[in-house]
Parts: C-alpha cells; structure tokens; sequence
C-alpha cells in the first residue's frame, strides 16, 4: 500500500462495531418507531428541524475533503492518518443533522415521495459513512483492500442522490431541468422531468390559477413534499382537498379553506404561502375569489368581470447607427464638461448613456443642448438631482432614441412633458421628487411603451393608502 498505520488496540474495536451496528439498526427501525404521518406535531420539533438545511453543509463538507485527504496521502502520510478522524466526525454529523431533518419533517407533518426518497437518502448516507469509518482500519492493514475505496465511492454517489432530493424539495422537481435546452428536452430519458401540462390549456384555471399554485405552493403541496395531505399540483387533487377535508368549495369562496388561509394576516400562524414566503398579490387573491364564486372550473375560458393585462412582449429595438466618427468629438465634451457618455454595450448600435453624477450641481439646461448634436445616438439619460429646468424639454425631444430619463429631485414642474409624447421607445420616465402634478402628467396617458413611470413624493403622487408607499405609479404589467 505504501504506507502503514497503527491499529487501534483491540479493546476499542469490539465495542466501536457494537455501538456503530447497534446505530444502524436503529436508523433503519427510525421510520417504523416513528412513522412520519402527515400530522403536525410540536412547534419546538420544527424549530429545531428548521436548522436542518443549514447543519446539512457540514458533513457534506467534510465528506468532500476525504477522498482528497486519502489522495494526498499518497505523497503526505500524515494526511492520511487524518482522513480517519475526519470520517468519525463526518459520521457523527451525519446523524445529527439526519435528526434535524427528521424533526422538521415530523414536526411540520410533511409527506410525500420526495420526502420518503430524501430520507432515505439520509438515512443511507449515514449508514454508509459509518461502515466507511469501520472498514477503513481494515483497509489500511491490508485486509481488506478494495472494500474501503467502494465504500467511499457509494458515500460519494449517495451524498449527491440525497442532495438532489433535498434540493428537489426545496425548489420543485423541475429546478435542474426546467431551462434545460429543447432538444435535451426531447431525449427520451428527460421527458419525465418535464412539467405537467394542464388539460385544457386554454382555460382560465390553466393559464392563470394553476401558475399561483406553482410558484407560491408547490413546494410543500406537491408530489415531493405533501403538507397536511393537500396537493395542489393537479386539478383533481386540489378539489380532494387534504386532511382537514375539502379547501374549495364551488360558489363560495367564504367556505373554501384554502381562500381563507391566503387571506389571513402574514402574522398568523395559518397564513398561506407559510414558511415566510410573502403573500400572493392582490390581482391574484381576486382571481382566485372569482374563479371559486363562478364554479371554480378546470375548462372555463374565461371569468365574467375578471380582464387580465396582456403580458407585455419585448420587441427588438432599432439600432441608433454608427456614430464611431463623433468619438473624438464626444470625448473632447466629455471632458470639457465632465460627463459619461458611455456605450450601452460592445454594439455601437446600441446606443449610448449620458451621465452626469459627477457634475449634477452644474450641469443645466445650456450644458444639455450641448449634446443635441449626439441626441439620436443617446439612448439613456441620467439628469437626477442636476440644476435642469422645464427648459430640458426642447432638447429631450430630439433625443429620438431615448428609452430611459431620470429627472429625479430635479425642480421641474412637468411643464413641457407634452413634448416627450413622440418618444415611442421611451418606457422608463422617474420624475421623484420633483414637482409634478397630476395635470402635466396628462399628456403621457398617450405613451403605450412607458411601462415605468415613477412619481413618489410629487404632487402627482397616488393618494390610495394602498399605494402611499409606493415609489410609481405605473409599472410594467
């Protein structure tokens, strides 16, 4: 072998195989003494269990510095003579932290395939490292010479098969694959992991409901995790509803559990989506509210009284042209005022960004209509907190290709926005902290692209207490 160790006295072996045997009994009677039955058990079980994903790291760690130790030692020794202590104690975390994850699942009443897998997935992990750290002494003296390296090697491939079910867990089945590219999609192997495609694609409940589900619920109401015996990730099994019996009740969203849970305040202890995931929006509490009160269906197209916005769809934006011939002129303005004006990108096409954060107190109206000359080429403008007044207005409209303005803290009072109605590619507008009204905002309601208007601490400012805090007043859809 290259190397020799010396044997632990034979007074300790007897006993180390006993209580490390007698451990994996116990590991593997774990979920017939303690079954995890879909209930919810005591609040301290799911504190402490909730340190579970963060105990997990350290045996990980410390099992992916073994095999490294025990190539190392090939030229260190010492190293090698290390790997033994680091396998006892990748061992004992292994089993504590395998006993936080079993008091989260137990404690929180989580079930499901992917619960049980990654369970197992724990329990076979530990078990491993344990006769990993048994054999070894073995294999050093030359006993057992290939037992120790396959063992190493299973402890290696379970420790990435446990991981993948946690990680499923935590971010669905589809985490790794949902942006795998679409001929890798098509390989018979991968079609399995695709996601499930709703029956009646055109329906309401499909293109609208279902997506709720899926980025606020499916984590614990899923086929891998199943919390209080409810999944939501078929239409079917939602309408079966879960333990405490149904949760939608057609026509009437005041006797549906799961309505009633995600509208509960965040602070209570039945909110939905728990875990301290935040609240669903507005729009889609609605949704759901009229979906339930007209018959909660899996095939209606539509919902009387209900109008969803359009997704808005980027479309390529024209190329501003080459202004490589102006650098030497955009240079000398560079420096003769102290601004940027840098490219968007490598593409000259792309446009270019004015910035004026390190000259804002001095650059004015006259120092912007410098810049006219290279006002189509100009694609973003930063006048934040600069001395320009309404008079900025003149020069801004010639600025063809503008497609983002900040104004912000500026004392313009919107006389003159009028002018900026031209701008078709204009979608981001921040007018903060100026002194803007509702009336000189007006003439922007006829800018379809400005997806992004903000006006927070303005006299234009929304009024709703819903909105108070708010920093726009329209964002994108």
């Amino acid at each position: 072998m290259g190397f020799t160790e010396v044997a632990p006295k034979n007074r300790l072996i007897k006993p180390v195989w006993i209580a490390s045997l007698l451990a994996v009994a116990a590991l593997l009677l774990l979920p017939s003494l303690v079954p995890l039955d879909g209930k919810t058990h005591a609040d301290w079980q799911q504190f402490l269990g909730r340190f579970h994903p963060l105990a997990v790291h350290l045996p990980i760690g410390m099992l992916l510095l073994v095999p490294l130790l025990e190539i190392g030692g090939r030229v260190r020794p010492a190293l090698r003579e290390a790997s033994i202590l680091v396998l006892w104690l990748c061992a004992f975390s292994c089993l504590g932290t395998l006993a936080l994850g079993y008091l989260l699942a137990y404690g929180s009443g989580a079930t499901g395939a992917g619960v049980t897998r990654h369970m197992w997935g724990g329990i076979s992990l530990t078990i491993a490292v344990l006769l990993c750290a048994l054999v070894r002494p073995l294999w050093a003296s030359g006993k057992l010479p290939y037992a120790y390296p396959a063992l190493l090697g299973c402890v290696m491939l379970l420790m990435a098969w446990a991981a993948h079910q946690g990680g499923s867990l935590t971010h669905g089945n589809y985490y790794l694959t949902e942006y795998l590219p679409a001929p890798l999609k098509r390989l018979p192997g991968l079609r399995m992991l695709q996601a499930k495609v709703p029956l009646v694609p055109n329906s309401f409940y499909a293109q609208h409901i279902h997506p709720i589900w899926d980025a606020n619920c499916l984590s614990c109401h899923g086929e891998s995790k199943v919390k209080g015996g409810l999944r939501l990730d078929a239409y079917n099994l939602l309408m079966e509803g879960g333990r405490d019996g149904p949760v939608i009740v057609p026509g009437k969203p005041e006797k549906s559990l799961l309505f009633t849970r995600i509208t509960l305040p965040p602070s209570d202890k039945k909110f939905m989506p728990a875990e301290g995931k935040p609240p669903l929006k507005p729009e889609e509490i609605a949704w759901i509210k009229a979906w339930i009160l007209q018959g909660a269906s899996p095939t209606a197209p539509s919902l009387a009284g209900v109008s969803v916005p359009q997704p808005y769809k980027e479309v390529a934006l024209p190329q501003v042209g080459d202004y490589s011939k102006l650098l030497g002129q955009i240079s000398q303005l560079e420096a003769s005022q102290g601004i940027s004006l840098l490219p968007l990108s490598k593409k000259l096409g792309d446009g270019l960004v004015l910035n004026t954060i390190n000259v804002a107190d001095k650059f004015d109206d006259a120092r912007l209509a410098q810049l006219q000359r290279f006002a189509p080429y100009i694609v973003e403008v930063d006048l934040g907190r600069t001395a320009v007044t309404d008079a900025c207005f003149d020069t801004l409209k010639t600025f063809t290709h503008l497609r983002a303005l900040r104004l912000e803290g500026t004392s313009v009072t919107g006389q003159g926005l009028a002018k900026l109605a031209p701008l078709s590619q204009l979608s981001y507008l921040n007018l903060s902290g100026t002194k803007v009204t509702q009336a000189a905002i007006a003439p922007l309601a006829s800018m379809h692209n400005l997806r992004h208007l903000y006006l927070y601490n303005t006299p234009a400012q929304p009024v709703s207490a819903a909105r108070a805090q708010e920093p726009s007043a329209r964002s994108s859809p």
